[in-house]
């Protein structure tokens, strides 16, 4: 990585934290018409770029969580092992109190936990059991219509459809009368 001047490094740093490169520019000490027109030059150096990811990175590792340990403070604050700080007003003047988390609270970390387990959610297993007595259900409706189609047709023959075919167009025609009036206009 290429060396950086101490207002590039102070600039980098600053920019880190605020995110405002103008501001940063000018807190690392570069003039405000500097600042003003080499934003997008100090931005773009290489040098600066590389320093930025580097700590960017650094700080990625150590100080954001990781998923163990958001879960980990969640079972924490379910459990009622972490303490607040609340302020309680006594007279004019506040005292400093800690104190677990409510209720709510709790059952809203619980809530949190638990989206990232749905196979330990009771309601989740409910509408799965559902799901799968629907099926059951619509597996055996489909084979007692097939076992009937079967019947009737051992019981009636093949003449069946023919004889609600003209069933079918006897019905057609009823309700063309209903429509033109006359079954002379009605062909069927």
């Amino acid at each position: 990585m290429k060396k950086l001047t101490p207002k590039q490094k102070a600039f980098a740093d600053e920019y880190i934290k605020s995110g405002n490169a103008y501001q940063s520019a000018i807190k690392a000490g570069y003039s405000h018409k500097y600042a003003n027109n080499n934003i997008s030059k100090l931005l773009g150096n290489v040098g600066i770029k590389a320093y930025i990811d580097a700590k960017m990175a650094e700080i990625e590792s150590h100080k954001i969580a990781d998923a163990k340990e958001v879960l980990e403070f969640l079972t924490a604050v379910m459990r009622g092992e972490t303490k607040e700080t609340v302020f309680v007003q006594f007279g004019k003047s506040y005292a400093e109190e800690k104190k677990e988390a409510d209720m709510k609270t709790r059952i809203s970390a619980a809530k949190e936990i638990m989206k990232r387990y749905p196979g330990n959610d009771p309601l989740v297993a409910e509408q799965v059991r559902k799901l799968k007595a629907d099926a059951d259900s619509a597996e055996a409706k489909a084979m007692l219509n097939a076992f009937e189609v079967q019947i009737r047709q051992e019981e009636f023959g093949t003449d069946e459809d023919e004889v609600r075919t003209d069933d079918l167009a006897s019905a057609v025609a009823e309700g063309m009368k209903g429509v033109f009036g006359d079954e002379d206009e009605i062909e069927a």
